[in-house]
Parts: structure tokens; sequence; C-alpha cells
């Protein structure tokens, strides 16, 4: 891979793990495991069995778990430790044997864009859970699914396109939580206007 295309591999996994690690995970090792694509030596430990069996195992429960109203927010806070450092660990990983400083760089920049994914993501969905139907978190967290295997897809396949899909995603990324946190805000004073 040319340095470009490392560099879609790197932001599209860590955006993508920023939504969901586990799909991230299994998605490119089964994409390994099937010959679809070459991951980089050093990520091909994802294919492995026990790897691909706990990856799934974990998406499986995450599916379920973010399925339900305020459970949802409470496994996204336990995954604010865990989703930006695993995508800078496969971000490290996937720069092979490039300089340590570049593997050091891309860790740096695929775990600031997947806190950035992940921070969109729970703050949408603490949002969303103020409504009292469950559709439209079901509709989101399938959504997400969706969008975090698809954009792996993406970036072990096409990363060129990648880094102008997560440049999107990133500027969109940026404009909810502007607009969430001004609701946020108009919220509280709200609150605090009437006591």
């Amino acid at each position: 891979m040319n340095p470009l295309e490392t560099l879609g591999l790197v932001l599209g996994s860590g955006f993508s793990s920023g939504l969901n690690l586990y799909a991230t995970v299994a998605t490119l090792g089964l994409l390994q495991r099937f010959g679809v694509i070459q991951l980089p030596a050093s990520l091909r430990v994802l294919s492995h069995p026990a790897v691909l069996v706990l990856a799934v195992a974990l998406y499986l429960v995450e599916f379920f778990a973010d399925k339900i109203p305020w459970l949802d927010s409470l496994w996204d806070s336990v995954h604010t430790f865990i989703r930006p450092p695993a995508a800078a660990l496969l971000a490290f990983g996937a720069l092979g044997s490039a300089a340590p400083h570049w593997h050091w760089a891309a860790a740096l920049l695929a775990g600031g864009v997947a806190l950035t994914a992940h921070g969109t993501k729970a703050t949408t969905r603490a949002a969303v859970n103020t409504s009292p139907e469950p559709f439209s978190n079901w509709a989101l967290s399938f959504g997400e699914d969706v969008l975090a295997v698809w954009l792996s897809w993406l970036a072990s396949t096409h990363p060129l396109l990648t880094l102008a899909v997560v440049a999107a995603l990133l500027a969109l990324c940026i404009y909810l939580l502007v607009h969430l946190f001004r609701f946020l805000r108009r919220g509280l004073s709200l609150l605090f206007s009437a006591n």
C-alpha cells in the first residue's frame, strides 16, 4: 500500500471503530479470512478464528445492548475507554515496517477520529433516548452498524475514496456536535430558569 492508501485504511477503520469496534474487527478479519482483501501483515491476526469468534460474540452483545435505551448510553460510556485506544492500535499495526514516528502519528490520528465518531454517536444516542418511542434508537443503531461494516470494507478495498468519505463524515460529526451542544445549552437554560 502506498502512503495515501494506508491513510485511507487508518482513517476508515478509525472512524468505523468509533462507531462499532467489534463490527470493524470482525469485518476486516472476515474479509482477510476469505481472501477478499490483503491486510498488512501485522493486522492479519484479525482473521485468526479466536479473534473472529470473540469479535462476533462481542458484536452480538453490542447489537442487543445498543437497542435498549439508556443501556446503550451506559455501553457507550464504557466504550469511550475502549474504542479510541483500539482504533489507535489498529492504526499502529496497519503501518507495518514504517518508521516508528509514522506508527505513532497514525495511532494518534486514528484514535482522534475514533473519539470524534464515538463522541458524536454517544451524544446523538443520548439525545434520542429522550424520545419515548424506541424506533428512532433502533434505526440509529442499525444505521451505525451498517456504516461501520461498509466503511471497514471501503477502507480496505477503496482507501482513497475512504479519505473523502471520512472527511465528509467528520464534517457531519462537527455539525451534529455543535447543534447537539446548542440544544443541550438551551435545555439547561430553560431548566434552570424555571427553577
